[in-house]
């Protein structure tokens, strides 16, 4: 078969110009590519869709055959270079001249990278304007055209939206009051943009949003929300918070193998496979994601090797679970009475603290001017800016020396630590007096444009593109919803640990301080502290989730 492709493909090009020259084949796996030592004539190229070489491309292409752009300044480092290492996917090959790269187009849902490394004597000749790596996903369909893509108009849309359902929520009238007792305020700021990008009116993937969001918002909130926490206080909620944490942990470890398990029942084939593409691989990034975060889900995919075409299905898993949790997670707070009353929760510590917190607030309260404006500024992006810059400096330390599957690897983890670790020490300095200028309600407004940019995130239409993996993922979801329900009835633990424990899971730190202060901005730092802890132990917990999936998937 490999055979018949390569005849093809070299055929096309030798009937249409006999002179192309000679051709160097290389096959990987299933799939073909062929440079040629000339350039091939423009009617040839024609026939053919041309990629820039150089970059990162995802595209849903069905024509057969794809051919790289080479500019000028690509051509001139060939020819001064005196060899040519060409890595196709898997395998490599040395030449000397290079005039075209053709290749077969593997299919939908599949990868081709090639990487072009020209030297001189020895010594590697760089590119210009890039590393002299392609990288090429073939979508399965047609990216959605939305009808609005432009960053300015989307962030004036998600802010209409956020004062819209804040004004009226703030109504008196009877018709508003009866909405937002049954749909709360939090859970529309997150389903508005959801139903947004789910009509196609809105394309997250056109968008840098959520990046800003979550790069220079959310580590400003949490500088602004720590600024007037009460250490003792926090420290004072007692165990029930690590209690409802760690059985989070625990049942999405067990949740894992309890879904795992079940399909080996209703459908074998979906929890299946063997080598690097069964399916236990696969859920084994899910675990890192859910119990730590983005670097422990990278850990968990280069220690298992799952098949990278096959990855996308898995963060489409992800995603669209632990949205619609979170979303459940919303509408609960707003009944969080009825909830611990259910719960027989004593609460007593966390409203404590809530009042000492609404004492301190009271009492450095004053009329805000530009300066304190202006301070409260210089304080939180300053803080943002240390962050940042701290935190690329010790995650390249530590990919080097660890690799990029370590926690310490990640730039979103140090972003969050450091972030963290200034609005505590702002917090016993005379900085915590901004506090009365509104610090935290300039907090809760960043935070609440990072929730908009969250559910912009969510197609709800993607619950039908992958059905049996979506269920998969809803029962191990479900599994450990109901390990924590069971467990806070019994220690009689507040909704608010069962839901900020559960976030920190979940939705690591991007979300935990969201559904923490949903209750209360003096709560805040309780899911921040949360979240980092799931950073820790994130990695280990899903190797053991992926070794114990491993043991009950069908083979």
């Amino acid at each position: 078969m490999k055979n018949s492709i390569l005849f093809l493909l070299c055929s096309l090009f030798l009937l249409v110009n006999s002179t192309i020259g000679q051709e160097h084949v290389m096959v990987s796996g299933k799939d073909s590519l062929v440079i040629t030592k000339e350039e091939v004539p423009g009617e040839v190229l024609k026939k053919m869709q041309a990629y820039d070489f150089g970059s990162e491309i995802k595209k849903f292409n069905e024509s057969a055959y794809g051919v790289f752009n080479f500019n000028d300044d690509d051509r001139r480092v060939f020819k001064n270079a005196d060899q040519i290492q060409v890595v196709f996917n898997e395998d490599t090959i040395i030449i000397s001249e290079i005039g075209n790269i053709f290749f077969k187009n593997p299919g939908p849902e599949e990868i081709i990278r090639v990487n072009v490394i020209p030297s001189r004597n020895g010594e590697e000749l760089g590119f210009t304007g890039h590393k002299g790596e392609t990288k090429i996903s073939f979508l399965a369909k047609a990216p959605k055209n939305a009808l609005i893509t432009d960053d300015r108009i989307v962030l004036g849309i998600l802010a209409v939206i956020l004062a819209l359902i804040f004004y009226t929520s703030g109504l008196n009238r009877k018709s508003w009051k009866r909405l937002y007792t049954v749909i709360p305020a939090l859970f529309l700021c997150y389903m508005v943009p959801a139903t947004l990008t789910s009509f196609n009116i809105i394309d997250p993937e056109a968008t840098n949003l959520y990046y800003m969001a979550s790069r220079y918002l959310l580590p400003g909130s949490l500088i602004l929300l720590i600024l007037s926490a009460d250490i003792k206080s926090l420290l004072g909620l007692g165990s029930k918070s690590l209690i409802m944490f760690f059985t989070g942990t625990i049942g999405i470890i067990l949740g894992g193998v309890f879904a795992v398990w079940i399909f080996t029942f209703i459908d074998p084939e979906t929890v299946g496979g063997v080598g690097n593409e069964a399916t236990w691989r696969g859920l084994a990034t899910i675990a890192g994601s859910w119990i730590g975060g983005g670097a422990n889900q990278t850990a968990m995919l280069e220690t298992y090797n799952y098949k990278e075409t096959l990855f996308g299905g898995m963060i489409l898993v992800d995603i669209v679970v632990a949205n619609i949790w979170m979303a459940v997670i919303l509408f609960g707070i707003s009944k969080k009475n009825k909830i611990d009353k259910w719960l027989k929760a004593d609460s007593s510590a966390i409203d404590e603290l809530v009042v000492k917190v609404e004492d301190f607030q009271s009492s450095v309260e004053r009329k805000a001017t530009l300066t304190d404006f202006m301070v409260i500024t210089g304080l939180v992006f300053g803080g943002v800016a240390i962050a940042h810059f701290a935190g690329t400096f010790l995650s390249e330390f530590f990919l080097e020396n660890y690799g990029k599957g370590s926690t310490f690897a990640s730039q979103f983890f140090w972003m969050v630590v450091i972030s963290t670790i200034y609005g505590f020490i702002l917090s016993f300095t005379r900085a915590k007096t901004y506090e009365g200028a509104g610090a935290s309600k300039i907090g809760s407004v960043f935070l609440y444009i990072l929730v908009a940019t969250i559910g912009m995130k969510v197609d709800i239409t993607q619950i039908f593109e992958k059905p049996l993996l979506i269920f998969v993922g809803l029962i191990w979801m479900a599994f450990h919803a109901i390990l924590l329900i069971v467990v806070a009835k019994l220690i009689r633990a507040p909704f608010f640990f069962l839901a900020v424990g559960s976030q920190a899971n979940v939705g690591g730190a991007a979300s935990a301080p969201i559904v923490a202060n949903a209750f209360h901005p003096a709560l805040t730092t309780v899911g921040v502290l949360m979240a980092v802890v799931g950073y820790f132990i994130g990695t280990f917990g899903a190797f053991m989730a992926a070794e114990l999936m491993r043991m009950v998937a069908p083979m």
